[in-house]
Parts: C-alpha cells; structure tokens; sequence
C-alpha cells in the first residue's frame, strides 16, 4: 500500500463516516421500533405498516438525506487519499462535511426549519470543498 494513502487524514473521517452511518441507521430502527414494537422490528415488514410518528418519520428522512451525500463524501474522499492530498481545503471540506452531517440530525429530529437547511447547504460546501481540491 502505497504510503500516501496509509497516512492520509482523510481515511480516518472515512471510519467515523462509518460509524456516523451506523448511528443513523440505529436510531432510524431504534424510533421504529418504539412506535411499531419489537415485533414488528423482528418480522418481514411485510406490508404497509410504517412508523408514522413525527420522531420516527424525521430519523428516517434524516438518515435518507445523509445516504444522498453520503457517497460522494466516501468517494471524494479516497480519491484525495489516492492523490495523496495532504490536507488544505480539501481536509477542511471533509471535516465540514462531517461535522454538518452530525449536527443536522439534531435539528432535523427537532423540527427546526431554516437552520438545518443553512447546515445542509454547509455539508454541501464540504464536499465543494473536497471535489474543488481534487481538481486543482
């Protein structure tokens, strides 16, 4: 394996990208689950029955939203570890991704308008970010 990519700052936000997709899916399943039952949780799903609580209906949106970016994230990101970009814009970009991506769930599950638009247009940033130093 080549050195560059061994020491790349962006493998390490690749994993906690990974747990950050763990964390939506737990919680997704998690609310679910409380408004649907174990049951439900440990059957086929077969059918219509969807949770159809607010709580629930936001994880779900939240985690669909954060799987739209999520691999172009995953891609830029190899790809300036593949370059063997060092940091820059494009590690700032990552970690602006990353952070947005984080506190856009929050928001999201509270319902709060406007704000977690801005914060979305942020994560979008990142990957502007991320993809501009790949070309440059």
């Amino acid at each position: 394996m080549d050195a560059a990519i061994r020491v790349s700052p962006f493998l390490p936000l690749v994993g906690w990208s990974v747990v950050l997709l763990m964390a939506h899916v737990m919680l997704q399943g998690m609310l679910a689950t409380r408004e649907l039952g174990s049951a439900w949780n440990a059957g086929p799903r077969d059918g219509d029955k969807a949770p159809s609580g607010a709580l629930a209906g936001r994880a779900a949106r939240a985690s669909a939203n954060f799987r739209e970016t999520y691999p172009a994230f995953v891609g830029l990101a190899l790809a300036l570890a593949i370059a063997g970009e060092p940091g820059g814009w494009a590690l700032a970009g990552a970690w602006l991704w990353f952070a947005a991506r984080i506190v856009y769930v929050p928001l999201y599950l509270a319902g709060i308008p406007y704000i977690r638009s801005l914060v979305w247009l942020a994560s979008l940033a990142g990957l502007l970010a991320m993809f501009l130093a790949l070309l440059f």
